[in-house]
């Protein structure tokens, strides 16, 4: 996926959890944050960011940020990006665990559930639910950055999906290049972790892939090892 009309700036400081103030061009703005979550190793005051000029004279913010440079490693930040980008990987059969797919729906219901993507192909029919990653130790990315509650109902109702027939597949993007595996954070939320851990046992797929990130794009990369235990 590609961004339009990209500038360069810095972070200064976090109003809340949607606005920062940053600075562009050597004047202060503020801009709208596409990221609920703490981020708080990445917007550190003087962060290299890039964000996205709306041409809606309309918007609250005319900025958006969409990505930041951390220790030389460009870090997409947009929490909508990881679903579109998977939804193209899987189009152009770039993810090899799933394989080739006819059928493609975003935010499909079953039961009292909504799953990120709907997908069938070669009699195969599943659910993916993505989760986006900029959190890391190390040469590990870790999910989530914060407890999710809503993040454990999601992985637990995947596990159902998957009990009654279903492919079940909890796809972690990690919005950047550098990392060699992914883990859950047992630290931050260890329900999250367990229940992750669960759905494996009762048929869910955990996948993760790394991201080709530019200033303007995010692309997926390459399939990384998923350590459960």
């Amino acid at each position: 996926m590609r961004y339009e009309h990209v500038v360069q700036g810095r972070f200064v400081r976090r109003l809340n959890r949607f606005a920062a103030e940053v600075e562009i061009g050597g004047r202060a703005a503020l801009a709208h944050v596409k990221n609920t979550g703490r981020l708080k190793e990445l917007l550190v005051p003087g962060a290299e960011l890039y964000l996205e000029t709306s041409r809606n004279a309309g918007r609250k913010y005319a900025h958006s940020l969409i990505a930041v440079r951390k220790d030389g490693m460009l870090v997409n930040i947009d929490s909508q990006a990881p679903n579109a980008v998977v939804e193209q990987a899987l189009r152009e059969g770039k993810v090899k665990e799933i394989g080739d797919v006819r059928t493609l729906k975003r935010e499909a219901a079953y039961g009292n559930s909504r799953f990120d993507i709907y997908y069938e192909g070669d009699g195969r029919k599943g659910f993916i639910e993505v989760k986006g990653v900029t959190l890391f130790k190390g040469d590990t990315a870790l999910f989530p950055d914060a407890p999710t509650k809503r993040g454990t109902k999601h992985v637990q109702q995947l596990a159902e999906a998957a009990h009654d027939g279903y492919e079940g597949i909890l796809f972690f993007l990690i919005q950047a290049r550098g990392c060699r595996r992914f883990a859950p954070n047992a630290e931050m939320d260890g329900e999250f972790a367990d229940a992750v851990r669960q759905a494996a046992r009762r048929g869910v797929r955990v996948l993760a892939y790394d991201a080709s990130v530019t200033e303007s794009s995010m692309a997926i990369g390459k399939p990384l090892q998923v350590v459960l235990d």
